[in-house]
């Protein structure tokens, strides 16, 4: 990246553009040339820089934890079977404390969000300059690497997370059940309008804050490791080593805050009572 010359600006902004496909303004196909062109194409543009890795890590996932699970070593367990009983337990543990009603669904729904959600985020661990470089030079203009800088990605992932918390609302309370809890709480039902006002920004708000909390820090922690690149050498071995260090807890902590606040809402919307 250095070879091109980049001002400090054109360097930020290189590295934060998603490589998106989409139809230009002429009605013809293709990669957008930068983050403007890409706003042009509207809703339906694709990053696919985003969809490509969280649909490699992904499938990464469910291979190692399928091999794990079907292929177990006799008397000694291997070192990947340690790891996944490890992880699989450490979220069992975390739907027992959470969850209080009964549902299947819940404990692989979690798992997958949990060891997904940190593939993705630890792929800001990737020097930010290595994997954009080797994309240039087999023709890809734009790589983002990390899925989780994308609001794209973490509000789609949300809204899943809003779905099933409407859809078990429903079936567990009733129609009316659930109407029942968005407009005769908190206050008297003489004051449904109020009541529906303040039930329904608590329910959308789940989402927005499940997606934004998980895209600031992701974001924000890949901005450092960015400006850190456009420093003299010497300074970012100094710099960017610690914060690699102390970006993995972050790494960790957002994919289990989102697992534990996705299984606390379906706790919630499992329950009978308000």
């Amino acid at each position: 990246m250095s070879g091109e010359n980049l001002t400090s600006s054109e360097y930020i902004k290189h590295h934060l553009t998603n490589l998106t496909y989409g139809q230009h303004p002429d009605g013809s196909w293709g990669i957008a040339h930068g983050a403007d062109e890409a706003k042009e194409m509207g809703f339906w543009a694709l990053n696919l820089d985003t969809l490509g890795v969280s649909i490699i890590l992904g499938t990464l996932f469910l291979y190692f934890f399928k091999k794990a699970a079907t292929s177990p070593t006799a008397g000694v367990p291997s070192g990947l079977q340690n790891f996944v009983e490890m992880v699989v337990d450490f979220v069992d543990g975390s739907v027992k404390d959470s969850f209080n009603g009964r549902n299947p669904l819940i404990a692989p729904l979690s798992l997958t969000i949990f060891v997904w959600i940190v593939l993705m985020n630890t792929m800001d661990l990737v020097p930010v300059d290595y994997l954009p470089y080797l994309g240039q030079m087999i023709g890809i203009p734009y790589l983002k690497v990390v899925p989780t800088t994308d609001p794209n990605m973490t509000f789609a992932m949300a809204l899943g997370v809003f779905f099933l918390i409407i859809f078990y609302s429903i079936k567990v309370k009733g129609p009316g059940g659930f109407f029942a809890e968005l407009a005769f709480h908190p206050f008297p039902k003489f004051l449904m309008p109020f009541n529906l006002f303040l039930e329904l920004v608590s329910l959308i708000s789940k989402p927005i804050s499940l997606a934004l909390r998980l895209f600031g820090n992701m974001y924000a922690g890949e901005m450092i490791f960015i400006l850190i690149a456009l420093l003299p050498l010497s300074a970012q071995w100094a710099l960017s080593v610690p914060w690699a260090i102390f970006h993995i807890l972050i790494v960790i902590l957002q994919a289990f805050i989102f697992m534990t606040l996705t299984i606390v809402y379906l706790s919630m919307a499992h329950e009978e009572s308000h």
